[in-house]
């Protein structure tokens, strides 16, 4: 009997929601043949069955978000018997994450049962492991007065809820401090005819995850004009010869290549913080946003510094393909170090990006437009020119840092090296 586990879809992920299931109790799986949906705030993707038989139970209904590595089914030979207690349909547990409007109140002491102890759905609201949820319930402490812990994106990790716990009961037992202003909410009584619709699994995640990162990072934005006149002329010279290579040329790829080599030169902004800690990552895991009908997802180009400029062409291409028809891997959503977001494709023209945790920094493009600008010898000229935002994370790096990043992508991108093509 093969047990089938939600999947890690990256690091900072720890649960997914089931879509659907395409296989029904009794039917035949293959092998790596698509068994179910799932959705987390990184990507929607269908996930391959991990052996071949008979769909023998599924423990997870559609519509139940459960940990990452919690047995969602089981597939085994036609005529075995399941598991002793288990379901055969769906989990009545019914693990819900909290809507992401709750999550505003995180820090606030958490319900408790009439036992005084906090719940694991509430203590859910502080971003920690199903170890540390447990450990906390058994010993009755709120996570939220152990919180923000030293792992990544302020998760409280086993070290963090032992060191609490072994201070003793005068600070364990100390009083809560007053709970967090929560802003009104919207409270709208619906009248016959107006139109609701409930959050998808993937914008519930992305709700949280925004409001997550707004309250870690330090956020600052700094904007810089990019002249993009050699990009567009190399760009209209070898389009041609990429075509015939079966890749469409952008204007991505060259801000791809800029941004890869001042993260060489400044790998602070390729970095994350950890206990403390600042660890530089020893490769570019290049994130792209990429816009679906559904919601938003952020493939990676993984080892993107051993790319040349038409590796990353077919990269890109390949992954917002492969994003929008749900075929992506997990691996290929997670590990990205620095992040990449084109709004200008839709026409934007400047915007202030949110960090994608547990990265330090992500950069963003607007729409590249032809512009009456005065060039450096004081002549009016027509140019391609375009704004570009870096949001960064001014805990551990500072303005001037960010600037010099910013004006190392600029130089690179207005003086683009044709050898690169």
């Amino acid at each position: 009997m093969t047990d089938v586990i939600m999947p890690q879809m990256g690091e900072s992920i720890a649960e997914g929601t089931i879509v659907k299931w395409f296989k029904e109790v009794g039917q035949p799986v293959k092998k790596d043949e698509p068994l179910f949906e799932m959705s987390t705030d990184k990507v929607d993707a269908e996930i391959p069955s991990p052996g071949e038989g008979v769909l023998l139970e599924i423990l997870v209904g559609p519509g139940t978000t459960v940990d990452v590595g919690k047995v969602v089914g089981r597939i085994g030979v036609a005529g075995t018997a399941p598991s002793g207690g288990q379901q055969s349909t769906v989990d009545s547990r019914q693990e819900k994450t909290a809507p992401a409007r709750e999550l505003v109140a995180a820090a606030a002491p958490a319900r408790t049962n009439s036992h005084g102890v906090a719940s694991v759905e509430e203590l859910r609201r502080v971003r920690s492991s199903p170890l540390v949820r447990k450990i906390a319930a058994e010993h009755g402490v709120d996570l939220a007065r152990v919180g923000p812990g030293t792992g990544i994106s302020g998760r409280v990790t086993k070290t963090d809820i032992m060191a609490f716990l072994e201070k003793g009961p005068s600070v364990q037992e100390a009083p809560a401090q007053a709970p967090v202003t929560v802003p009104a909410r919207f409270f709208h009584t619906p009248t016959p005819g107006q139109k609701f619709e409930p959050f998808s699994p993937m914008r519930e995640k992305i709700a949280e995850h925004m409001v997550m990162s707004q309250a870690i990072s330090a956020h600052v934005c700094t904007f810089f004009e990019v002249d993009m006149t050699r990009v567009a002329r190399l760009r209209s010279k070898h389009r041609a010869a990429y075509e015939s290579k079966g890749v469409k040329l952008t204007f991505t790829p060259f801000v791809m290549k800029a941004a890869i080599d001042a993260l060489l030169e400044f790998p602070i902004l390729n970095s994350s913080i950890v206990d403390k800690k600042v660890y530089y990552h020893p490769n570019v895991n290049l994130g792209l946003a990429v816009a679906l009908d559904w919601g938003l997802i952020v493939p990676v180009v993984h080892k993107a510094e051993e790319k040349s400029l038409l590796g990353l062409t077919r990269s890109l291409a390949d992954l917002a393909e492969r994003a929008r028809i749900k075929k992506l891997a997990p691996e290929e959503v997670a590990g990205g170090t620095f992040t990449i977001t084109n709004p200008g494709i839709y026409g934007s023209l400047i915007g202030t990006p949110v960090i994608n945790q547990p990265q330090v920094a992500i950069l963003g493009m607007g729409a590249v437009t032809k512009r009456a600008v005065v060039t450096e010898e004081d002549a009016i000229a027509i140019r391609h020119m375009v704004y570009m935002a870096l949001s960064f994370d001014h805990r551990i790096i500072d303005g001037a840092t960010a600037d010099k990043f910013m004006s190392r992508v600029k130089a690179t991108l207005q003086e683009f090296p044709e050898s690169a093509m």
